[in-house]
Parts: structure tokens; C-alpha cells; sequence
């Protein structure tokens, strides 16, 4: 019997699972990530949570999965493109196998959501499935027949960072107008802020949308513009059989009827067929991705 073991690492949580065989659940935890303490109280969160897990099915076999924001970069083997930053430009794959004593398969955290969705949550039966994360950042995997499709340079599904307007807001890439600077929940309040000049949460600007706040209105009536033009963007280059949409932002209703209709107007032809669907995995589909991605 082989177990299924994956961590999901966070900006602000780092989350374990032990899967079964049939893919039950038998041991969750979730741990502080901390990063303001800085990488290497990280590896050591990881590496205390690792063994509580391999503990609670007794050292049986298993295999191992880690899901991370950003890429792993094929030139140097460095991780980048982490809105965690103190782990850019680290060995984190190299330095974990070193203190684990065994390989890791480590993926992007939008291809762990993307695969468990695929093939436990709302892409099932669907061949090729386009997870999207719009959260604090905004990111993307594609799986393809149940297997996931990194691409040559390690960078397959990372939507977030196409540039939609080369004059738009700076990017913590590096980069101007990248998809993440506006349509996810980070990039909504920055605009917030300095269009109106305060502080502002998604949620909050959510819910003045949903009491019908003139100003909110008026101010979300971009957002799905925005949300319209880059998903149809990736539709006119994919053209998956379904998009799920996951992350804080996908909680706004609103984003599958006035968003949806922007994808259509922007769409290439007059027939979105594309169905673009809520997770239903819930903020469990980082962690359950990485075990079934997991070696």
C-alpha cells in the first residue's frame, strides 16, 4: 500500500495531507508559515510537518508532492516568480531533498489546483482543464488527460504574469500589466487605493458591489472588463474544455454573470462555449494536488 502524502506552502499558511490509496483523508494539518522569519524557518516548518505526517502512517511507503507559488527555474534550478519573496532565488527543491534524504516532486501551486480539480473536483471527465488561482495573485495550470503540462521552460499556465497593457501597474515580476496586477484580489485594492485613496479589502469592495454602491459599481465595472479581456486572451490561445476559478476573488458571484459576459464580448468569434466554473475543492486543492502530483 502506497500513500499519498503532499504540502501546500503558502503565503501565510504551509498545509500537510495523507491521502490513502483511494484518495481518503487521513491526516490534515496546518502550520503558520511565518515568512517573515525568512527561508530557513521555513525548510524547518516544512521539514517538522513532513515527518508528523510520515509519523501518522508509520513510515509506510508513500510518495511526496510540494506545491509552491512561483517556478522552479530550468537554467538554475532556483526557485522565482514567489510572492513569498524571501524564497526567490533559493535551492529549495535541492536544499528539501537534502534534509529529507528523498526526491520531491515540487509543482506550482496553480498546477497542484489545477490537478486536483481535474480529476477530483470540477474539471472531472473534462480532458483539458485551465485552473486558475486569483487570490493575493493571480496564476494558472493546465492538466491535460489527468497529467499536468508544465512546459518546456517551466512556466506553462502562468497567466498571471501575460502583460494585457505594457503601460499598466508595475509587477512584482518585474514587469508592467501583467493579468495579476489587475484582476487578482491584491491588484484590485492597489487600484482602489490609488484611485480613491484608501485602504480597501476585496471583500469589502465586493460587498459595497453587492449593496449597489455607485462608486463600487462604477469601480467593478473595470474589473470584469479587465477579467473579460484576459480570460478571453487565454481562450483564443488554449481554448480549454473548462475553466475553474479558484482563490478569494472566485467567491465574487457576480464574476460568473458581468465577468463572463465580458469574456463573451472579448472572446475571437460570437460562441463562448468554454463553460468557466467555481472550484469545488474549496482551499483544499492546493494540498490534495500536491499528493497526487507527488513522487
Amino acid at each position: 500500500m502506497t500513500y499519498r502524502t503532499g504540502i501546500d506552502l503558502g503565503g501565510t499558511k504551509i498545509e500537510g495531507i495523507v491521502l490513502d490509496p483511494d484518495g481518503k483523508e487521513l491526516f490534515r494539518k496546518r502550520i503558520a508559515t511565518d515568512r517573515e522569519r525568512g527561508y530557513e524557518p521555513i525548510l524547518d516548518s516544512i521539514e517538522a510537518l513532513y515527518r508528523e505526517m510520515v509519523d501518522s502512517v508509520d513510515g509506510a511507503e508513500h510518495t511526496f508532492g510540494i506545491g509552491t507559488p512561483g517556478a522552479i527555474s530550468s537554467l538554475t534550478g532556483l526557485l522565482s516568480l514567489s510572492n513569498t519573496v524571501c524564497m526567490n532565488g533559493k535551492p529549495l527543491k535541492r536544499d528539501l531533498e537534502k534534509r529529507l534524504a528523498r526526491e520531491i516532486e515540487l509543482q506550482n501551486d496553480a498546477n497542484c489546483f489545477a490537478m486536483a480539480e481535474a480529476m477530483m473536483g470540477a474539471g472531472r471527465g473534462k480532458r483539458l482543464v485551465f485552473g486558475v488561482i486569483m487570490g493575493t495573485g493571480c496564476g494558472g495550470g493546465i492538466v491535460d488527460e489527468g497529467k499536468p503540462v508544465p512546459g518546456l521552460n517551466l512556466r506553462g499556465g502562468e497567466w498571471g504574469h501575460m502583460s494585457i497593457d505594457p503601460n499598466g501597474p508595475e509587477c512584482f515580476c518585474g514587469r508592467r500589466g501583467c493579468v495579476e496586477t489587475f484582476i487578482s484580489g491584491g491588484g484590485v485594492e492597489r487600484r482602489y487605493e490609488r484611485e480613491f485613496g484608501e485602504k480597501r479589502s476585496f471583500k469589502d469592495v465586493q460587498v459595497d458591489y453587492e449593496a449597489g454602491d455607485p462608486k463600487a459599481a462604477e469601480f467593478c465595472d473595470v474589473f470584469f472588463r479587465d477579467f473579460g479581456r484576459a480570460v478571453a486572451n487565454l481562450i483564443t490561445v488554449l481554448d480549454p474544455d473548462i475553466i475553474v476559478l479558484g482563490g478569494g476573488v472566485s467567491r465574487f458571484d457576480a464574476v460568473y454573470t458581468r465577468g463572463v459576459g465580458e469574456v463573451a464580448k472579448c472572446i475571437l468569434g460570437d460562441d463562448l462555449r468554454t463553460p468557466i466554473v467555481k472550484h469545488e475543492l474549496g482551499d483544499s486543492a492546493g494540498v490534495i494536488g500536491a499528493a497526487l502530483l507527488g513522487i
